[in-house]
């Protein structure tokens, strides 16, 4: 029964609408007879009354549909949006001003007119004049894709796409595309040097003709098109023909135009390559300057215009929103580095901190920025220029003629050597990818954990108290000054004028490989790869990156022994360690022991003195207030105690020793400290009753 019933009804639709068919209907203006009522695939029953109006000359749809009936293309409408003579009486009128109201108002008086009311529904407007938009069906210039589409996508597979999913993108556009609309109706732009014969409108465009105007126009400039008669603008040949002929008025699609600027830059001016090494834009250039570059470029010389393309998303507010001036949540980039009125609300960070803040965040999608993000950005940038400062100022009595040989170098010198040389080569791998979010992050990482909270740390000992000319001190600064130098390079593309601040406070000549001196941070190239500086054994460093995890559970148990008054500074304290692996234990010794004072753990630990306990007894750890444990998969475990240091403070360097008493001529410093001023060392009558 319901087969029945759908069946019956799907054939009173087949005769509705082939009755429909036969009907033709007049126009209630002029009474022309129209045309025959046709069918849509477009149309659908979810908004209308699915009898709509079809007008080829004013829709895509539409126009598609028109060619498809043989219905005639009418689109009386000007370039001004208004009616032309075709509209007849309404000629003249705002297609969407007085014109709309007077064909209303006629239809009304006509008796045409069964209903008026408001309707709002979806409708296209223009982004920059907030008005709605009118389609029309005109004459345009096209550009076939087809002869060279092939050759275009393989093209495509042979440029590097940062991300990599651009490349999707754009093979996507390209391979379902036949032509391009390369002409445009505005009062700007490059005009389209052809000329019409007024009264067939047949278009005059020869190799003759467009050579004449290429030789006005290197002369004169493009505008000459718009000022120069038809007469000056055609060749001889069609001197005495000129009236007969009129100039267009249709400018080149900007695309077009932007498209090929690839062919007056990179491939003409001395100096540039051709393909440009990068093509930077947002990700709305797939279908816009990417695209139209790389038709023309294939289209002409037969390949791509570019070596790799970078797309980057959009700036938005710290809510996510897109800036607006009508909103009024845009950021102003001057207003950044400027400062405002206010600088209260609006402080003047500079160029740097926006270009630090560029680095940091993931620019292949959208990304945020306010003012807690900028005043963030503020404080990593400083303690970035406290690190560049450390470096100077502990290097303002170096020369590099003091340098200690690598094979010389304390084993935590040479270890701090093979971190640096991995981060640069990081940092180097990743500006060869574009990916400045990463340089960023292992900048952050390396400045602030593996300097500030380390290297620098332990290295104050030797700086500060080592004595000016001690191997200690020499070793740091040979270290030191190494950083300084990669890192200058490593921040000098994102951040130019730290660079160059570092670099014309350099306390020392650094010489090129030509023999002259560097005057400027950009005379630099970027460090060749140190062969020498990854030579650490790889035991050695898998050790020492062990000793820094070890040591920030140490520095852990020093908190709490400070928190727990038994200590104040952490020269105060004294560490014992117990491992259980033989290996370990062995290791351990080797450090705690070591001749070189820079590998010592307690210096390493900042304590003044590290036991290695050889058993865990109630002998051996009595006195021990705090206790804790590290395990590792390459040590074991490892226990920790620690007590109050043994000893007495020397008041020079605050370690505890037992030889601070010793010196007669300055009972308060320790044999260090004593030799380091050059004091004679004379034990003291005390000091030789307590031995």
């Amino acid at each position: 029964m319901y087969f029945a019933l759908l069946t019956s009804l799907w054939l009173c639709l087949i005769f509705f609408h082939a009755m429909l068919g036969a009907f033709r209907y007049l126009h209630p203006v002029n009474g022309n007879e129209c045309s025959v009522v046709i069918g849509g695939d477009y149309i659908t029953t979810e908004s209308g009354t699915g009898l709509v109006h079809t007008a080829p000359g004013h829709g895509q749809e539409d126009y598609l549909t028109g060619l498809k009936y043989g219905l005639p293309i009418v689109s009386p409408v000007d370039d001004e949006g208004n009616f032309t003579a075709e509209a007849g009486q309404f000629s003249g009128l705002s297609v969407l001003g007085a014109g709309n109201a007077a064909v209303v108002k006629y239809l009304d008086e006509h008796v045409s007119l069964i209903l008026e009311e408001p309707y709002k529904h979806k409708y296209p407007y223009d982004w920059r004049s907030k008005e709605p938009t009118i389609f029309r069906a005109t004459e345009q210039w096209f550009a076939s894709v087809d002869g060279f589409r092939d050759a275009a996508l393989d093209a495509i597979k042979r440029v590097t796409w940062v991300p990599s999913q651009g490349e999707n993108r754009i093979v996507n556009m390209i391979s379902g595309r036949s032509d391009w609309c390369i002409s445009r109706q505005r009062t700007w732009g490059v005009p389209i040097p052809v000329f019409y014969h007024v009264d067939t409108q047949e278009p005059l465009i020869t190799e003759e003709t467009i050579g004449h105007i290429k030789a006005i126009v290197s002369e004169k400039g493009s505008d000459a098109w718009w000022y120069m008669k038809t007469e000056e603008l055609l060749p001889d040949k069609y001197r005495d023909k000129a009236s007969e002929y009129r100039k267009g008025t249709d400018t080149m699609d900007v695309w077009f135009d932007s498209g090929s600027s690839w062919a007056a830059v990179s491939a003409k001016r001395d100096g540039l390559n051709f393909p440009a090494d990068v093509y930077l834009e947002g990700s709305d250039q797939h279908r816009g300057w990417f695209q139209s570059s790389l038709l023309t470029s294939i289209a002409t010389t037969g390949k791509a215009p570019y070596s790799s393309v970078i797309t980057h998303g959009f700036v938005l507010d710290k809510d996510g929103l897109k800036m607006s001036k009508s909103v009024g949540n845009v950021m102003d980039p001057e207003k950044v580095i400027l400062g405002g009125k206010d600088s209260r609300k609006e402080p003047p960070y500079g160029a740097d901190v926006l270009r630090l803040w560029v680095s940091s965040v993931d620019y292949t999608g959208d990304v945020l920025i306010g003012s807690e993000i900028l005043r963030q950005m503020s404080d990593m940038y400083r303690k970035l220029r406290g690190t560049m400062r450390f470096l100077l100022a502990n290097l303002h009595d170096w020369n590099p003629e003091n340098s200690v040989p690598y094979s010389d170098l304390p084993k935590i010198d040479q270890y701090a050597l093979f971190q640096l040389e991995n981060v640069v080569a990081s940092m180097k791998d990743s500006y060869d990818k574009y990916q400045f979010y990463k340089i960023y992050q292992t900048l952050q990482r390396f400045a602030i954990v593996g300097l500030s909270n380390f290297y620098f740390d332990v290295a104050k000992d030797r700086l500060y108290v080592g004595g000016r000319v001690s191997y200690t001190r020499k070793s740091c600064q040979t270290v030191l000054a190494a950083h300084l130098l990669y890192l200058v390079r490593a921040i000098a593309p994102i951040m130019p004028h730290l660079a160059e601040d570092i670099w014309q406070n350099l306390p020392f000549e650094h010489t090129l490989e030509d023999g002259s001196v560097a005057k400027f941070a950009f005379e630099l190239k970027w460090p060749d790869k140190n062969e020498e500086w990854c030579s650490v054994q790889k035991d050695d460093v898998d050790f020492l990156s062990v000793i820094l995890e070890l040591r920030s559970e140490v520095n852990k148990i020093l908190e709490s022994a400070r928190t727990g008054k038994l200590i104040g500074a952490s020269l105060d304290a004294k560490v014992y360690l117990h491992a259980e692996n033989p290996d370990t234990v062995s290791k351990l010794k080797e450090l705690a022991s070591a001749t070189n004072d820079a590998d010592a753990l307690h210096r390493l630990f900042i304590t003044s003195q590290v036991e290695i306990l050889p058993s865990l007894s109630e002998e051996t750890t009595s006195g021990v207030s705090y206790a804790g444990k590290f395990s590792g998969p390459r040590t074991g475990e490892i226990w920790i105690g620690v007590t109050r240091a043994d000893g007495v403070k020397c008041e020079r360097c605050w370690v505890y020793t037992k030889d601070v008493g010793s010196f007669v001529d300055h009972p308060t410093l320790c044999s260090r400290c004593h030799g380091v001023i050059d004091l004679q060392p004379q034990a003291s009558p005390a000091a030789a009753a307590v031995a």
